[in-house]
């Protein structure tokens, strides 16, 4: 198993069937799973996407409201992610730290590298805010946290197993790749990462599994090899 790897959560992950908000039970199975893997020495850094509490996306076409502003409301939306996590980790004895790519106040301390760095030795180190820009997403934002913090994988949690050939719950005959090489992913123009995250990637030879974790121990059968997924490399 690797020493240190970054783990990219979709928002989604945390309202389960609900769809949006936090559902206590999602957070209390993932918060388990993070910290069995921290309890056994894996060095985690984790970046967390808003889509359970804000899309833009609506409000762009909608409401016609710039999209500068509805991503600052979505990077807003993964603060209130990570302070759900680094509450829910702490409470659960696993020690964790929440860092934001723009200030808020006292309720995360401003993204800094070095402390990021000294963190991951002995805690889960939580980074919300996307990269603190607009139209950067948080997939771009744990491709560059990956590459800041020497990360050796980068860990996509999503709702499916594995990148598709096409989009598998609209063609029952997609089929799952087990490896692509990012060349190919960026070729077709796949859509599980973005692909401004996997050219990052790419250029700092970081590999990304891409893996279900809408199930319990998923993300510890991942990391052995013992379920189905893609590794992008």
């Amino acid at each position: 198993m690797v020493s240190r790897i970054l783990l990219k959560l979709s928002g989604e992950l945390l309202s389960e069937k609900e769809g949006f908000g936090i559902n206590p039970e999602a957070l209390s199975r993932i918060t388990l799973e993070i910290k069995e893997l921290h309890d056994r020495g894996l060095s985690i850094g984790l970046v967390i996407g808003g889509g359970n509490i804000f899309r833009g996306r609506s409000l762009i076409k909608d409401l016609k409201f710039s999209p500068p502003k509805a991503h600052h409301m979505g990077m807003v939306a993964t603060i209130i992610n990570g302070i759900a996590l680094e509450t829910a980790l702490n409470e659960a004895g696993c020690p964790a730290l929440h860092y934001s790519a723009f200030p808020v106040g006292t309720f995360s301390r401003p993204y800094d590298r070095d402390s990021v760095l000294s963190g991951l030795n002995d805690h889960v180190v939580i980074m919300t805010g996307g990269t603190g820009n607009p139209y950067f997403s948080t997939d771009t934002a744990a491709a560059l946290r990956a590459a800041e913090t020497g990360a050796e994988i980068l860990v996509k949690a999503t709702k499916v197993d594995g990148v598709y050939d096409k989009d598998p719950v609209r063609y029952p005959e997609a089929v799952r790749y087990d490896s692509i090489t990012y060349e190919e992913y960026l070729r077709q123009h796949l859509e599980v990462m973005d692909l401004s995250a996997v050219s990052l990637c790419r250029d700092q030879k970081i590999p990304i599994l891409v893996f279900d974790f809408s199930q319990r121990g998923n993300l510890k059968k991942v990391l052995t090899g013992d379920l189905p997924h893609t590794v992008i490399r």
